[in-house]
């Protein structure tokens, strides 16, 4: 017996033809779309700035040989809500408002050497932690702390870092406004901006830091 069933049809799609009308309307959907994009890029960019990374420019010398003036690198801004500061970390933390001088800089970008707690001195030109002597491989060769001949170079005296602050060095010992002087002293763990990670530029130097 001959199957008089039709047979199944695939499904048609036929072109959507817009009236003139909708025809009219596609520039300003096309542009909506647009800003719309743009303003969720622009969104995305500033939530990743505000609470994951953000890219910082090194002005000067002060962190040299690790670090020279012009390079550029990226700092973890949630480093530090999942674990503790460490040793030898690069940080950027922020300086009171009071202190920003005339070149608007309000950032600055210093290593940790003291953790709360620990007692911190030198000793002819090398920096001891719990009086051990701490081995800074990042250091130019030659370099002291707490250089008498380098007036801009002062030591540590004995001191106890106070619970919930840092004791910052640069790695430029001889250039460096960082913890040694009664101005900056020891940084409250909250001014912590992030650790430094990751260097970008220039190429030839870029990698973890």
């Amino acid at each position: 017996m001959a199957d008089t069933t039709d047979p199944p049809q695939a499904d048609a799609v036929e072109p959507d033809v817009p009236d003139a009308s909708s025809r009219g309307m596609a520039p300003l959907r096309s542009s909506v779309e647009w800003v719309a994009v743009v303003v969720g890029a622009l969104l995305v960019a500033l939530l990743i700035k505000t609470f994951l990374f953000q890219a910082f420019y090194i002005p000067s010398g002060s962190m040299e040989p690790t670090l020279e003036a012009g390079d550029r690198l990226v700092v973890n801004k949630v480093s530090y809500r999942l674990h503790d500061v460490s040793r030898g970390d690069v940080i950027v933390f922020e300086i009171p408002a009071a202190d920003v001088g005339s070149d608007g800089i309000k950032d600055l970008i210093k290593r940790v050497v003291g953790l709360p707690g620990d007692t911190i001195e030198t000793r002819s030109g090398a920096v001891y932690i719990n009086d051990r002597k701490l081995e800074e491989p990042y250091l130019a060769e030659g370099t002291l702390t707490g250089d008498p001949t380098q007036g801009s170079n002062p030591s540590i005296p004995r001191q106890v870092v106070p619970e919930g602050h840092v004791f910052v060095l640069g790695d430029n010992r001889d250039n460096s406004a960082d913890s040694r002087y009664p101005f900056r002293g020891p940084i409250p763990l909250e001014d912590i901006v992030g650790r430094a990670f990751v260097l970008v530029w220039p190429l030839s130097s870029a990698g973890v830091l």
